[in-house]
């Protein structure tokens, strides 16, 4: 089983032992960054590990390879033999481990540290990539069988993910830490347990004077509670998102803490990637049963799909993916959670006598004009590339334009509900929305499907003229339902959600 080991990065050891008493309950052991304490306080490095109570991995890290220590060699040298000096004849009073570079090489102090049980931790930072031959390069980090390989990679696109992913299958059996940094990283430090790696370091949030240490770390807590960490195992089934860029907030909490409710051993993990064939190699390489399809893959992953729903068909847009034993099935949950969430804001059963502008021609506008289409409503078709907006309206016999001066003065004439699907304008801080050239009356109803943050810059304009706003994040939650539907066999229990206030 994998651990949870919490990285400190205080400047004293006292505040350090806060950051460890604050996570305890979620930690199995703690490195203390001695590079990251002040000068005075790394002399008393040693009645650290006694003091935390815990199994302490004594780390000294150089600037060049991502740590703070500026020091020279000698004096860090000097520095690892002080916290490992002194060992007592009760382990629990030693540092545990002692994590040291490749490169490092005094046979002294390594043998003393094994002597005093002291286990050896030999990394080796790559922050360019990940490089070649990694199954070979974990194997050749290691002097001694005692020792724990551990390799720290930045990889730059998916490809190199799945190269991660492939070298853990092939060093299974070999006592190592792997892991990535960065947002394309962050599920290797959630399925930790899947790459065999024997430990996932987890970062102190929310605290001025310590930051964490690394891209792409979450909090002891997200991964304790949120990724349900020491519950993964061999049969724990893994769902996910992918997109690119991808912003997935809302899907993991609410699918991890279904699963929790529900006692299904699951986990549902973002898996962002800047290429869909490289996330459906590395969907075949962790064996993921189903993922949510983000922006921009709605549309490309119709060819990879052995069969879809009709919903797919009719809309063009696939959203939601099912491993079955011949290959991937496509189904479209958006279409049902955007009608259910804005007919429910609306307090109607259909669009009947609506006449309605959806700005933007992608995967969601395709959902949206499916729906109002299918629930009597009329609509307009909004996009900057105007030939993507007019080959959608044809499907429905919708009106189309271009974000212009004609178009914004036909929105005039569909605006009962106004409807943005397209990324622009979903910043707060941005001056720039889909509809600037459109003056609100204050009579509309307007929808961003967007819902970080929540109020985008077009629902903030809207809603200072008077106009009822409403963002993503029901519609999000009610396309989750469906898709959790898909993903488990069977219907969920809507008192499950009440119960847990989704």
């Amino acid at each position: 089983m994998s651990r949870i080991c919490l990285c400190l990065t205080g400047k004293t050891l006292a505040r350090n032992l806060e950051f460890i008493n604050k996570y305890r309950k979620y930690i199995d052991l703690a490195e203390l960054r001695v590079d990251c304490l002040d000068s005075d306080e790394r002399f008393s490095i040693r009645r650290f590990p006694e003091m935390a109570g815990i199994p302490v991995i004594l780390t000294i890290r150089r600037s060049m390879d991502g740590g703070r220590f500026s020091g020279g060699e000698g004096s860090r040298i000097a520095l690892l033999s002080q916290g490992l000096a002194f060992a007592d004849a009760d382990r629990r009073r030693n540092f545990a481990y002692v994590d040291i570079e490749e490169d490092f090489d005094v046979p002294s102090l390594e043998e003393a540290a094994r002597t005093f049980g002291t286990r050896i931790i030999r990394s080796c930072y790559n922050f360019e990539g990940t490089g070649g031959e990694l199954a070979a390069k974990l194997s050749g980090l290691r002097r001694v069988g005692d020792e724990i390989a551990k390799l720290v990679l930045s990889p730059q696109n998916a490809a190199g993910l799945v190269s991660v992913y492939q070298a853990a299958r092939e060093t299974r059996d070999m006592d190592k830490i792997l892991l990535c940094t960065g947002r394309l990283g962050t599920n290797t430090r959630i399925l930790a347990a899947l790459l065999g790696s024997y430990l996932s370091y987890a970062g102190i949030k929310d605290e001025k004077d310590a930051e964490c240490c690394a891209p792409g770390q979450p909090d002891p807590r997200e991964l304790d509670e949120l990724y349900r960490f020491h519950r993964i195992g061999e049969r724990t089934r893994i769902f996910g998102i992918t997109g690119y860029p991808l912003d997935s907030g809302a899907d993991p909490a609410f699918f991890n803490p279904l699963f929790t409710q529900n006692n299904v051993d699951a986990v549902y993990v973002p898996f962002p990637s800047d290429s869909l064939l490289s996330f459906l190699r590395l969907a075949e390489e962790i064996k993921l049963e189903g993922a949510s399809v983000s922006v921009p893959y709605k549309e490309e992953i119709i060819p990879h799909l052995i069969s879809k729903s009709r919903q797919v068909d009719h809309i063009g847009a696939c959203n939601t993916i099912l491993r079955t034993p011949s290959g991937w099935t496509g189904y479209n949950t958006e279409a049902r959670g955007f009608s259910g969430s804005l007919l429910r804001f609306l307090n109607r059963k259909n669009f009947a006598r609506r006449h309605v502008t959806i700005l933007g021609a992608g995967g969601a506008a395709r959902a949206a004009a499916s729906e109002i289409h299918r629930l009597k409503g009329q609509a307009l078709i909004l996009n900057h590339t105007v030939f993507r907006a007019k080959e959608l309206a044809r499907q429905y016999g919708f009106v189309w334009g271009g974000f212009d001066n004609q178009g914004t003065a036909i929105m005039e004439r569909y605006s009962h509900v106004i409807i943005n699907t397209s990324s622009d304008g979903t910043e707060s801080d941005t001056a720039f929305d889909p509809g600037t050239l459109y003056n609100f009356t204050g009579k509309e109803v307007v929808m961003d499907i967007a819902y970080e943050p929540e109020l985008s810059a077009f629902l903030s304009r809207a809603a200072q003229a008077g106009c009822r706003v409403i963002n993503g994040y029901d519609m999000s939650i009610q396309q989750a339902k469906f898709q959790y539907n898909l993903f488990m066999g069977h219907e969920l229990n809507s008192e499950i959600i009440e119960k847990l206030g989704l």
